[in-house]
């Protein structure tokens, strides 16, 4: 056999370039650090100044007021529950559907895991008005009187992360070993006994990874409670923009968004701690059963599953989709394409300053310009954070690193839009306004879609053999040669989606961007509020025809995104 030697001055030749590699892995640390400084932390940090701090002093008396009032507790009540009851329905729901398509196969298994995944990457906005079209007294599921109603916010909370549960408990199940299932069934157990008692403690980490990430999207919904719930079933979200937009009570507004991180904080923690233990548990993977619904092996619970998941993706996920679809087409004078042709126009009086058309356009370049930053600073976390030291202190610099990152993945971006209004007026003393710039919106928006780049690009970093790095290394290989030979062309297979999800998430964006928009620059989601909230069978048709725009424009972007990474997987391969 032969071996492959170092040159003779391999080792100084090594120390160089692990001096040289750890100078280049600082700078990369630095640049997404600087960025999380500034349009994260320093914003936030200013919001909760202004609920604990007063005249340069502790002051409490701001939490004492809000407190008080009993709007705050109904408020704060409110968020609890729909959060609650929307993370124990999706699931419950998604369990099933998680069984379905990641555990079974069956012809067209893909296309319904690519539809489930649809109504997550949908603009909030969007999906407002799909649930408000289908509850409205004259929609399909009309007679339920769901319209404006707890229900209906419910409802809208669990389309929204239905696939957060079935990608997220499914991807784990699909690793899962049958056998212990198996020999429970060989020893007499019936099938939901050998479920219950081996399947489901093995889900158990995934569950409650998949429940906690639920309830933390729930609990900061924006778009679609204040669309759904108004100001009947408002919550700290939609509560937080109310005081700040309409009774200008920064102060409040600020109390309400440190509460907001209490709550925030505790359900990251409990989704770090259940992923850990999702991480650390034996993961197997074997051959999918074939899905058998007639016939002697057929088996009474996947009957069930799939009448579960087919009620689900068909009443809860296409339903309102396709009445949003239909409704568009219906104008005061009958059935017809008007409702399209007005999205050159502005609406009806005082309805917009610009065409849907424009605002379209602006949401676009907006996008564009967030995903950029967005996939550059999440790129550099995702290479920082995919390393393995040798040493202890920098394994845990390195954990504590990726938990610093995704702390805008659990701060709502009503906070983040409301911090650059606090924060940027004169940003660390210097004497300049940031407030009116346009960047900001951009910027903002790709605050909040980095977590979603990180954790799309660092699995597949994670699975770089290290040994690669070093044996480079040892023969002579920069850094930067490290980088272009050994990791990019395994980022490159998960780039394509990481920049489609970067541009759906920011298209869509809708929380900050209410705060920072122009009146003159409105991105798409603020046109389409701005129309539902003015009366007229006009305005509220061109908002159907806008939503439609902008959905077909995100799934358009998922689609290319898709494809993508279909390609990579098979470059893989």
């Amino acid at each position: 056999m032969t071996t492959l030697t170092a040159p003779a001055s391999a080792p100084l030749a090594y120390r160089r370039s692990a001096v040289r590699r750890g100078v280049l892995w600082a700078l990369a640390a630095a640049v997404p650090l600087a960025f999380l400084t500034v349009f994260f932390a320093y914003p936030v940090a200013a919001i909760v100044g202004r609920g604990l701090v007063a005249d340069g002093a502790l002051d409490l008396s701001g939490f004492a007021d809000v407190l008080s009032r009993p709007r705050t507790w109904r408020i704060v009540g409110t968020t609890l529950a729909q959060a609650t009851v929307g993370t124990v329905l999706a699931v419950v729901l998604g369990v099933p559907g998680a069984y379905v398509l990641h555990r079974c196969t069956f012809p067209g298994r893909t296309a319904v895991r690519a539809f489930v995944v649809v109504p997550f990457v949908l603009p909030t906005v969007v999906v407002g008005v799909a649930f408000r079209s289908v509850l409205a007294p004259h929609g399909p599921l009309g007679f339920l009187d769901w319209d404006g109603t707890f229900a209906g916010v419910v409802a809208a909370l669990v389309f929204f992360n239905y696939a957060v549960v079935v990608r997220t408990v499914g991807a784990f199940w699909a690793t899962l070993d049958p056998r212990a299932e198996q020999a429970a069934r060989t020893l007499g157990a019936p099938p939901w006994r050998a479920f219950v008692s081996v399947t489901l403690p093995a889900l158990t980490p995934a569950i409650a990874s998949a429940a906690a990430i639920v309830f933390l999207f729930c609990s900061t919904a924006f778009g679609v409670v204040l669309v759904l719930g108004g100001t009947g079933y408002g919550t700290v979200e939609t509560e937080i923009w109310v005081q700040t937009t309409q009774f200008l009570d920064l102060r409040a507004a600020a109390v309400l968004s440190v509460l907001q991180l209490l709550v925030v904080g505790a359900a990251l923690a409990v989704a770090g701690r259940a992923r850990t233990s999702r991480e650390r548990a034996l993961e197997l993977r074997v051959t999918q059963m074939r899905l058998a619904l007639r016939g002697p092996e057929r088996r009474a619970g996947d009957v069930a599953a799939v009448a579960v998941t087919g009620l689900v993706v068909v009443g809860l996920l296409a339903l309102p989709l396709l009445t949003v679809l239909v409704r568009s087409f219906r104008t005061p004078s009958g059935w017809g394409l008007g409702n399209y042709a007005a999205l050159g126009t502005t609406g009806g009086p005082n309805a917009l300053s610009v065409t849907v058309w424009e605002a379209a356009a602006t949401s676009l370049r907006v996008a564009l310009d967030a995903t950029v930053l967005a996939v550059v600073v999440g790129g550099l976390v995702a290479l920082v954070v995919s390393r393995r030291p040798r040493s202890r202190p920098a394994r845990r610099a390195v954990r504590l690193l990726d938990g610093v990152f995704m702390l805008p993945l659990g701060v709502s971006a009503v906070t983040v839009g409301f911090g650059f209004l606090v924060a940027l007026d004169r940003p660390f003393g210097i004497d300049l306004d940031l407030r009116g710039s346009l960047v900001l919106v951009p910027i903002a928006q790709a605050v909040v879609a980095v977590p979603l780049v990180v954790r799309t690009v660092l699995p597949v970093l994670r699975a770089i053999d290290t040994r690669l790095h070093e044996a480079a290394a040892v023969l002579g290989a920069s850094p930067g040669a490290v980088l272009r030979l050994v990791d990019w062309p395994v980022a490159a297979r998960s780039l394509g989606l990481a920049v489609g999800l970067a541009f759906a998430v920011s298209l869509g964006e809708f929380g900050a961007t209410s705060f920072l928009a122009r009146p003159d620059r409105p991105t798409l989601p603020v046109v389409i509020f701005r129309l539902i909230g003015r009366p007229g069978a006009e305005n509220l048709g061109m908002a159907l025809a806008a939503s439609v725009l902008l959905a077909a424009l995100t799934a358009a972007v998922m689609l290319v995104a898709e494809r993508l990474r279909a390609g990579s997987a098979g470059d893989l391969a």
